[in-house]
């Protein structure tokens, strides 16, 4: 399988407001990461423990003080089409209707090689996998808060990268929108057969979506600290409730969790 992303001992460049550099909490130190093609790659841990961190690195959006990042056999020097990211604020431009909030990152990606009309294409196209199409000419405050992650990530879709880069995008919504999105979200995905790193505070939305989870503590990881899920895909969240592999992994997150956030606090 084809690495699509490789990280080699690497580090983040400064201490984040708000964490303490001499224990190094809320720095990223000597991580070394790989990721296959089409793999789904979950990032758990405390809070402060680096989760966006590592997914802003893989985006280009901070350069790492040490270590080699690698995106399909190339140096990640800054943010790119091939990796798309969605935040848990949707990020849309207010100014814009959900038409041209998709528009305008398709013409990016592709406007130096497509006409207008494919283009609209591509966008309509987006929006309609994501059940948007009647809201294409809405603009940001006629929707409401799940519609606006709907559009962030078709947005993001659209742009057809070889990774999809998600910050707890379903963490502001409530508990119904956002089965209904990690759900629409495994169909794509399945469909794609595009490579997923998702940082996450939620075990269960890591282990519906997720073929690995790296369990991060203190801006660390160890080999013996990413899990494998080891549950078919498609997987159903009914069914997932009740299977063994999946309750043991949930309890071995949630554990590795919990004692991170003690040792932190002592």
């Amino acid at each position: 399988m084809k690495k699509i992303v490789r990280m080699e001992n690497v580090s983040e460049a400064v201490a984040r407001p708000g964490h303490r550099q001499h224990g190094r909490r809320g720095l990223l130190c000597d991580i070394t990461l790989d990721i296959d093609r089409g793999e789904r790659i979950g990032l758990i841990g405390a809070p402060g423990a680096g989760k966006s961190a590592l997914l802003n690195l893989i985006a280009g959006h901070v350069r790492p003080a040490a270590g080699l990042i690698l995106c399909n056999d190339r140096r990640v020097t800054g943010p790119g089409p091939d990796r798309a990211v969605v935040f848990p604020n949707h990020a849309l431009l207010p100014w814009l209707t959900c038409f041209d909030n998709v528009y305008l990152a398709v013409e990016r990606v592709f406007g130096a090689k497509e006409g207008k009309a494919k283009l609209k294409q591509r966008t309509h196209d987006a929006l309609a996998r994501l059940a948007l199409t009647q809201a294409e000419a809405w603009f940001p405050h006629e929707i409401p808060i799940d519609m606006k992650q709907r559009v962030g990530l078709a947005r993001a879709l659209a742009m057809q990268p070889l990774i999809l880069l998600l910050d707890d995008p379903f963490a502001m919504l409530d508990a119904p929108a956002r089965a209904r999105l990690q759900d629409e979200l495994a169909t794509i995905l399945g469909e794609t057969g595009m490579t997923l790193v998702l940082a996450t505070r939620d075990a269960d939305e890591a282990l519906l979506l997720c073929d690995r989870v790296v369990l991060l503590s203190g801006g660390r990881t160890l080999a013996s600290d990413i899990l494998d899920v080891k549950l078919e895909r498609p997987r159903d969240r009914q069914m997932l409730a009740t299977a063994p592999a999946f309750v043991a992994a949930r309890a071995a997150i949630t554990s590795f969790v919990l004692r991170d956030e003690r040792r932190h606090a002592a």
